[in-house]
């Protein structure tokens, strides 16, 4: 989960072209600031700024002073956002960190550098979900969301019963949720089960267990666990194992960026 795809950083650029991606792109803004163009928003940035972009949403970047903005694009993240969000680095460089990071281990040639690369995502992304401005969503919303995330691991994790015991009706919290993360609670937390079960099954230190990977992706029935899998994935778990064991990892090339070392600035 949190998969780094790609990482790529721009030399010193003044305009990006409208264009998308298939995966989620996290932008850090390393020195002067410029403007995100959607087509129904416009995001002002500046130093220390991450702008979070949801697959095939269609943008166009732009600086008067230009920018070297080191951007990560990510596959089977848990973040799900419907529209580009904004957050903004702590006074550790944090983010910073990890950005450079991901950027140096993606061209790296070390044996374990996909391992690394995933820590690397996963801990962007803990950032990302720390520092977000919540203010688009409600607090009880994302409250529900928190209380998922840390326990949809667990086969005993009661949704229904965390969400009741909240000071709100039922039904108004699940269409609620509905409306603001465009999916309910329990397909939210069936998303993130399944999501989870498919990047174990594509793991290199997973021995295709099905049964172990359902229980830890919260599932008390294998078989469920495999109904379920496959009717959001079109096979099987056993199958799609098989499949990404003997498919080539790919990597996308991307023309605006460069493999350059980071400026002074930027450490």
């Amino acid at each position: 989960m949190n998969e780094i795809v790609y990482v790529g950083k721009h030399s010193i650029t003044f305009n990006v072209p409208h264009h998308e991606h298939n995966s989620w792109e996290l932008i850090y803004c390393t020195n002067e600031g410029g403007k995100l163009i959607f087509d129904d928003l416009e995001l002002p940035y500046t130093s220390g700024d991450v702008v979070v972009i949801p697959p095939n949403t269609p943008h166009s970047n732009t600086s008067i002073k230009g920018f070297t903005n080191i951007h990560i694009n990510l596959d089977d993240t848990i973040l799900t956002y419907k529209q580009p969000i904004l957050v903004h680095d702590d006074s550790y460089n944090s983010l910073l960190n990890a950005f450079s990071g991901a950027f140096f281990q993606y061209y790296e040639n070390a044996d374990h550098r996909q391992a690394i690369l995933s820590a690397y995502g996963s801990l962007i992304v803990a950032y990302i979900l720390s520092y977000q401005n919540t203010s688009s969503f409600s607090k009880v919303v994302q409250e529900i969301e928190n209380d998922i995330l840390r326990n949809f691991s667990d086969p005993n994790y009661m949704l229904d019963s965390f969400i009741r015991s909240l000071p709100y009706s039922y039904d108004y919290l699940r269409k609620l949720f509905q409306k603001e993360l465009g999916m309910t609670p329990h397909q939210f937390l069936s998303d993130k089960r399944l999501q989870t079960a498919a990047n174990m099954l594509c793991s290199e230190y997973n021995d295709g267990n099905i049964s172990e990977i359902a229980y830890q992706c919260g599932y008390r029935e294998p078989l469920y666990f495999s109904r379920m899998f496959k009717k959001k994935y079109g096979v099987s778990p056993s199958v799609y194992f098989s499949m990404k064991r003997s498919a080539p990892k790919e990597y996308p090339n991307n023309s605006d960026s460069q493999k350059i070392m980071l400026e002074d600035s930027a450490e």
